[in-house]
């Protein structure tokens, strides 16, 4: 392959971004020193008509001139700037500084000429210096940018401050070259910002068609989460890539900048604004407390912990099983505590929840008051694989984190439960409700700590969660696979979802359950279609033989249901925060429930899947396995006693042939 030497523009361009930060300065200096010269002579032959006049100008003008030029410019700043990265300040400083080297000189020719010169001279050379010094800038900046010959045509939906930022980004970028703006209001249709042209979103078949537009920004970061919803349906079926810089939250706390471009997020696809945390809630059962969450490395877990800091409690325990969980969060929240100069305890230990006298050692010790318990096995097909280790976390370690609590005399223990835990078919569903039973009962043994618990459904970005799934999927070209055309599922964020649950936490009066308002359930289906055609590919069907990614349907997996539910029953009624309801159900006495546990732990220890099942379904009356046994362990187990019995006998040759087949034991089929 054959390669053309570089131009001169290109070889100049190496050269000056070879120099150091240093002799890039000196270099300007002595081009604007050049120039001032320059101006001042200029000033004098468009005043007088003459070439002559600047010829016999006193040298101490042109010095007087140029140093206070010189000076003025570096006391504004204008050598610090990048020359890549000007700014308007730039301009101010040449204006100003401009303007003090013409006062100067006017000053300056009353003193060494023995009459003031001119004003109109003295302007004459500020107009002149302001159009040199900005020129030289402009040029030097068309020298050392970057040059792309495939720059991506986009479109930027919002005309606003943010599009205009991001466009100047996009310039400084130079992998992308916007070809217009859209934008809603009719006042700006027509008009040009930024160098751009402004149009209405009607035109945006049109753009996408002529210009080969394959992406779209949006820059709309104040706009609600529902509006944004709205603009992004408009776009589901332009067949263009969708992206969005992030909302004005994150902007204004720092966490992203307005040139951050992402993928649309699921919770924008959603539509629903989270309504604003109620303060007063939010930090009755932290402020001043000393605080301990459970599963604090878990997705949720170590949200609550995010939150939890800045409600000033006075100290927070992470309670945490893996130690590179325990690890990650500690320093991210340590991290936060410095940059915001949050003062608290923070206590970081590894433990199970299992373990009883550990747990009560560990509030004893740090003096806990408010506990969130979010420590808990939640993906249904492996819990579903796994059902002692599934009983023995959700169950018995909920059981013993609650005991523990007692013992230590805790204030409050929030349980964060699932809508799988309503009308269960699968083992985790079911084991999370008896979690729930078993708080219930507790609350009716004692008074001294409030057990409440927490209902709700998924949630956007956790692990194990639909959404990165897909997200990889269509990154690697497909298949995206979907269980079922018709399966639906609750969704949150996962801040909202903390920050409900610390709200609810101190409504709580013992025994409650409570459960956010999710919206309506979104079907996965078309989540994943939306997904597809906002990443600018197309789904490859039965009727778009062409298309890009293809969705293969999985079918459901063992213990999953089509849709979920987040109320047993109708004793259900609101609570001080419009998102939170409180339900009151149904569960057995202490007596009734201890002795379940009792049998459970004898099952669980004797490793008889099925016995744990059972009672597993007389402690939640409403639990319905969709399937028979998975656990992979008990299943290979039981496969291989069928296996491994003494055979019988043969029988004589004599015998009749039915008599042999009633000897005869098939062997088991066990499903996986």
């Amino acid at each position: 392959m054959v390669t053309g030497k570089p131009s001169r523009t290109q070889r100049l361009r190496s050269a000056l971004l070879g120099f150091s930060r240093s002799n890039k300065r000196l270099l300007l200096i002595a081009i604007d020193l050049a120039l001032l010269t320059l101006c001042l002579g200029a000033a004098f032959v468009l005043k007088f008509d003459s070439l002559a006049a600047s010829l016999a100008v006193s040298p101490w003008l042109y010095v007087c001139a140029a140093l206070s030029a010189l000076l003025a410019f570096a006391s504004l700043g204008l050598y610090r700037a990048v020359v890549r990265f000007m700014s308007f300040r730039v301009l101010f400083a040449i204006f100003f500084g401009g303007g003090l080297s013409a006062l100067s000189l006017w000053l300056a020719g009353g003193a060494t000429a023995g009459g003031a010169l001119p004003k109109s001279l003295a302007a004459i050379y500020w107009l002149n210096v302001v159009i040199a010094i900005t020129g030289s800038r402009i040029l030097a900046r068309w020298v050392v940018s970057p040059r792309h010959t495939a720059r991506l045509p986009v479109v930027i939906y919002g005309a606003g401050d943010a599009g205009a930022q991001l466009s100047v980004a996009l310039a400084l970028g130079g992998q992308m070259h916007p070809v217009a703006y859209v934008d809603e209001k009719s006042s700006l249709h027509g008009a040009t910002v930024a160098g751009v042209r402004v149009l209405s979103p009607e035109h945006l078949p049109t753009l996408i068609r002529d210009y080969a537009v394959g992406h779209v920004l949006l820059a709309v970061p104040g706009a609600t989460r529902r509006r944004r919803a709205e603009i992004i349906q408009q776009l589901v079926d332009l067949g263009v890539h969708v992206q969005t810089v992030p909302d004005l939250y994150e902007i204004i706390s720092g966490r992203a900048s307005l040139a951050e471009l992402r993928d649309i997020s699921v919770a924008d696809l959603l539509g629903r604004d989270p309504v604003a945390p109620r303060p007063a809630l939010l930090g009755a059962s932290i402020k001043g407390k000393a605080v301990m969450v459970t599963g604090a490395g878990g997705s949720i877990g170590s949200e609550l912990c995010r939150q939890i800091i800045e409600q000033a409690p006075q100290r927070l325990v992470l309670f945490e099983r893996s130690e590179i969980a325990l690890y990650e969060i500690e320093r991210e929240l340590r991290s936060v505590m410095h940059s915001k100069r949050l003062s608290l305890e923070l206590v970081a230990l590894l433990g199970n929840s299992r373990h009883r006298d550990r747990m009560r050692d560990v509030m004893l010790a740090y003096e806990v008051q408010t506990v969130y318990h979010a420590a808990a096995y939640k993906h249904v097909p492996i819990v579903e694989q796994n059902v002692v280790e599934g009983m023995h976390n959700n169950v018995l370690a909920t059981w013993s984190a609650a005991e523990a609590a007692v013992e230590a005399k805790v204030e409050t223990f929030v349980l964060i439960s699932t809508d799988k835990a309503v009308h269960p078919t699968n083992v985790m569903g079911a084991t999370k409700r008896f979690a729930e039973i078993v708080l219930q009962a507790m609350q009716d043994r004692q008074r001294q700590t409030r057990f409440c618990m927490v209902r709700f459904g998924n949630v956007l970005g956790s692990s194990g969660s639909v959404v990165p799934l897909f997200q990889d999927q269509i990154r690697a070209g497909g298949p995206v696979t979907v269980t079922h055309q018709d399966v639906r599922r609750y969704f949150m964020t996962i801040a909202e979802a903390a920050s409900l649950v610390l709200q609810a936490g101190s409504m709580a009066k013992g025994g409650e359950v409570f459960v956010l308002d999710m919206g309506q359930p979104v079907r996965i289906d078309d989540l994943a279609r939306r997904m597809i055609a906002l990443s600018g590919r197309t789904v490859r069907d039965a009727r778009n033989v062409d298309g890009d990614i293809e969705i293969q349907y999985t079918g459901l997996r063992p213990g999953e249901k089509l849709y979920e539910e987040l109320l047993i029953g109708e004793n259900v009624s609101g609570t001080e925060h419009p998102m939170i309801m409180r339900a009151m159900e149904h569960s057995p006495g202490w007596n009734a429930v201890q002795a379940l546990i009792t049998e459970m732990q004898r099952a669980l220890e004797k490793f008889d899947c099925e016995r744990a099942r059972q009672l597993l379904g007389q402690a939640v009356r409403e639990y319905q396995p969709a399937t028979q046994m998975h656990d992979l362990v008990w299943s290979v187990r039981n496969v291989t006693s069928e296996l491994t019995k003494p055979q019988p006998k043969p029988l004589p040759e004599s015998q009749p042939a039915d008599v042999v087949v009633r000897y005869l034991r098939p062997v088991p089929r066990t499903e996986h």
